[in-house]
């Protein structure tokens, strides 16, 4: 019999009546696991739960919320291997970072763990005399956390652990094609001694679990990493209840490769933040911006590189590059790749569906060259393993470029000359900013976000968390 996951309310394992596949898009015949789809029902009891627990929560001690969170911390990396091969079966990016990613989580926790004992507060002296001024944090509620598929373990770590570190009782909604990740996760929180209510996992579909998420007033804060289309209607809904919001929206990442670059180093950050991860990250390099003077020496090197990249499954020894997550995620991509040659792309090398041992959602890298900015190759996210080539005369039109988006979220330069980089850390107009680096690729312990329509509001990770999962309040007091 297949093996069925429960959803976790209030404290208590529970069955529901509908439950959807878990299919593993590099052998579509292997079926991981059935997991429990929870309905406006079973959201609207999760939200209650998390409600009435959030008040024992709020008071716990900071030493019961650090020793929760370095207990799920620990067993995180205990479990790295298994679960991220787990990871790998489940998304399809390939077994070492599947484990990285695991290990990532790992990290999290353990990092606010030890913030859970450092929230700090202030203590002014008012310019009334015999006044006191105290400012303390104190945690937002009910925290609805949704999250998207392309990182199943780490997206969700930085956000339930700080929500958690913090003193929120938390609702979680985890993508529908990645429930895995999320369940164990779940298991392992359960385990480590959250107090019924504080943590609850309602896996199911947006239209039903998240709308109900949406369109409760009990929730006083929702923390959102999709779509911008999907983050426009979430926003939309936020403001109707006048609830903070913190939406992560994906990017269409520049990296500048200029004459005096390091061939091999630009290379390398070229091939890495396109490809790696099948390309399905919000902060992969999709529009590779090269100066004119080693535009032709850069290209032929990154299709070198590329034929030796091995797409396989993602559990197999030796895969560069694992599946695409779905068949829609497969259909994406080459309908990008037609688009890009009928608008006058050059197809270098890649963009094909192709056939391995085991039946699955396989996708050849793609690099597209003779691109103009306008092309809606350089315009629109695709989310795969695609990155177009943008031909420039010079750093200054590099730069313009470069910041010619509606997405702000990471940006990188190649280059050996400290006058361009500083420049361009300065002006690219990005959250996150690379120099001799992939776009893609950032540490657990420091803000991640970006501007313009990738981001919206406070910094997820590191110690600017706090911003977004706690109110801040001042005190006036007359000894």
């Amino acid at each position: 019999m297949m093996d069925r996951k429960p959803l976790l309310i209030n404290g208590v394992w529970q069955s529901a009546a509908a439950g959807s596949e878990n299919i593993n898009p590099s052998n579509t015949n292997d079926v991981i696991a059935v997991y429990d789809r929870a309905g406006v029902h079973d959201t609207r009891s999760a939200i209650t739960a998390a409600t009435e627990a959030a008040p024992g929560w709020t008071a716990a001690s900071p030493q019961l919320r650090h020793d929760i969170l370095d207990r799920v911390g620990n067993e995180l990396l205990a479990r790295k291997e298994e679960l991220g091969a787990l990871l790998a079966q489940e998304e399809g990016k390939t077994r070492p970072e599947g484990v990285a990613e695991t290990a990532r989580a790992g990290h999290i926790f353990k990092f606010f763990a030890g913030e859970a004992l450092r929230i700090s507060g202030e203590k002014l002296a008012s310019v009334r005399p015999g006044i006191e001024v105290d400012i303390t944090r104190e945690p937002v509620g009910v925290v609805g956390i949704i999250t998207p598929w392309n990182f199943p373990i780490a997206i969700p770590a930085w956000k339930i652990a700080p929500a958690l570190c913090f003193g929120n009782t938390v609702v979680f909604k985890p993508a529908e094609l990645v429930p895995g990740c999320a369940w164990e996760l779940t298991d392992i929180l359960q385990r480590a001694g959250v107090p019924a209510g504080v943590f609850n996992n309602v896996y199911g579909p947006g239209s039903e679990v998240g709308q109900a998420m949406l369109d409760d007033p009990r929730i006083n804060a929702i923390t959102f990493t999709g779509s911008q289309a999907t983050g426009a209607r979430v926003a939309a809904a936020c403001a109707k209840h006048m609830r903070r919001l913190q939406l992560e929206m994906g990017g269409k990442n520049p990296f500048v490769v200029l004459d005096d670059c390091d061939l091999d180093v630009a290379v390398d950050a070229a091939v890495n933040g396109a490809f790696f991860s099948t390309g399905q990250r919000c902060t992969a390099s999709s529009r590779l911006i090269v100066t004119e003077g080693i535009h032709n020496r850069f290209v032929e090197a990154v299709l070198e590189r590329m034929r030796g990249l091995n797409v396989d499954n993602a559990l197999a020894e030796g895969t560069d590059i694992g599946p695409v997550v779905d068949e829609a995620q497969l259909q994406q991509d080459m309908r990008y790749i037609e688009i890009a040659r009928r608008e006058g792309g050059n197809i270098r090398q890649g963009g094909e569906h192709v056939s391995r041992a085991t039946p699955g959602f396989y996708f050849t890298p793609a690099l597209v060259t003779d691109t103009t900015p306008q092309m809606t190759i350089n315009r629109e996210e695709i989310f795969g393993p695609v990155a177009s080539v943008i031909r420039v005369r010079d750093y200054d039109e590099a730069l313009s470029v470069a910041n010619d988006t509606e997405f702000g979220l990471s940006a990188g330069i190649c280059t050996t000359s400290l006058k361009y980089a500083s420049h361009f850390r300065a002006n690219a107009r990005a959250g996150m900013v690379m120099v001799n680096l992939p776009t893609a690729g950032v540490d657990y312990h420091v803000p991640f976000g970006g501007t313009k329509g990738s981001s919206l509001g406070s910094r997820e990770q590191g110690r600017y968390a706090v911003e977004f999962f706690t109110v801040v309040k001042t005190a006036y007091v007359r000894p």
